[in-house]
């Protein structure tokens, strides 16, 4: 059994049976076949909570730190997080943002899902930001839908600068998926791709009632 499979039959049953996770729309997600899970980014936890709730494996990037870890601790770390389908990636590296593209075009063509944060980092304010247009990149180019996940109270699960969870409940809520073949043909890449991400980013304030927030969001420096 793989390190994924083995920790995946335990940690969902287990979290949800402490933290009651309220889920909503699960149907949404598909069985099989690639897919992009775009979120609401409000906690550190949300790369677990998402995992946890969704049957099949979803595939997020982490930094590439909680890899590199030396002794006992690193190496729990470095097994917790492989285990749950995370894959590194050295966020300081200028090249890295173009590295990570190709990462989840991989994943996504071998038919997995891949989930990720148009924000780009977490929300300190509780407002939902301007999407990135990474996401859209990744769907037009796979070829596959977006289903639009929307977390709520995440943010008092685990606060910024906890280093464990709290017991509160959360709300998982994904909407229907957005199809993206043969909607944007004869379109401009550069507009196809900002009229997805905006239509994604309207589909996650719709799931979450978060108030919108003008311009894009910067990564803090302890993010």
């Amino acid at each position: 059994m793989s390190l994924y499979r083995a920790l995946h039959a335990v940690v969902p049953p287990v979290a949800k049976a402490v933290w009651r996770p309220r889920v909503t729309g699960l149907e949404h997600v598909p069985a099989s076949g690639g897919v992009v899970l775009a979120s609401n980014h409000l906690s550190f936890v949300d790369s677990v909570v998402i995992p946890v709730v969704v049957p099949r494996k979803v595939v997020f990037l982490a930094k590439s730190d909680y890899f590199t870890g030396t002794g006992v601790r690193g190496a729990l770390s470095r097994a917790w997080f492989e285990g749950l389908g995370m894959l590194p990636v050295d966020r300081d590296d200028p090249r890295a943002a173009l590295g990570s593209l190709d990462t989840a075009l991989e994943v996504l063509g071998r038919g997995e899902a891949f989930g990720l944060y148009p924000e780009g980092t977490r929300s300190r304010d509780g407002r939902l930001y301007r999407g990135r247009t990474g996401v859209a990149h990744l769907a037009l180019t796979a070829g596959v839908p977006v289903v639009p996940v929307g977390l709520v109270g995440t943010e008092q699960l685990q606060p910024v600068g906890a280093r464990v969870p709290r017991l509160v409940r959360v709300d998982v809520r994904f909407g229907a998926p957005i199809p993206v073949t043969g909607r944007f043909e004869g379109v401009p890449l550069g507009r196809a791709r900002r009229e997805l991400t905006d239509e994604v980013m309207d589909a996650i304030a719709a799931l979450t009632g978060q108030e919108r927030a003008p311009g894009y969001n910067e990564r803090a420096p302890d993010a």
